[in-house]
């Protein structure tokens, strides 16, 4: 799988205005519910009970918040960079300013873990974070993710 299988650019959005964990999500939840054609709040539910078992931030300002959906059989990506550095309770604790989050559906087990773990070693390459933070538009930080 790549990246382009799963991340589209109706749901990349470069430096984006945000003062929370919990907008963050909201963001999230509703730029994938539009794509998927959801409701939000579901997604949100499900992003959030994610989270309260354990942040989803990776530390080095990055976080990959992710839950499985049901009914629905695509699993989509969402990729954010925020104007200024959120609070996300990662790891380090540090603030975050790169999220990618993962919707994949309920049945997907196994590729829902394949996908973690290839977002989570491109995104172990600092030069592709460099990249992603500074890019000026969402289709620039789109073609950098799904490029690299």
């Amino acid at each position: 799988m790549e990246v382009a299988d799963i991340l589209s650019r109706d749901c990349t959005r470069s430096a984006v205005p945000c003062t929370s964990k919990k907008r963050a999500l909201e963001i999230i939840s509703e730029l994938a519910a539009a794509h998927l054609n959801i409701n939000s709040q579901q997604l949100f539910d499900c992003l959030l009970a994610r989270e309260k078992m354990g942040s989803t931030g990776i530390g080095n300002g990055i976080a990959i918040p992710h839950g499985r959906i049901s009914n629905n059989n695509q699993a989509t990506a969402v990729l954010l960079t925020f104007a200024e550095p959120v609070e996300f309770d990662a790891i380090d604790n540090q603030p975050v300013s790169l999220v990618f989050a993962l919707l994949v559906p309920e049945q997907e087990c196994k590729q829902h873990l394949k996908t973690l773990s290839l977002i989570a070693e491109k995104l172990s390459d600092k030069q592709i974070c460099k990249q992603l933070r500074q890019a000026t538009s969402d289709d620039e930080l789109y073609q950098i993710m799904i490029s690299s």
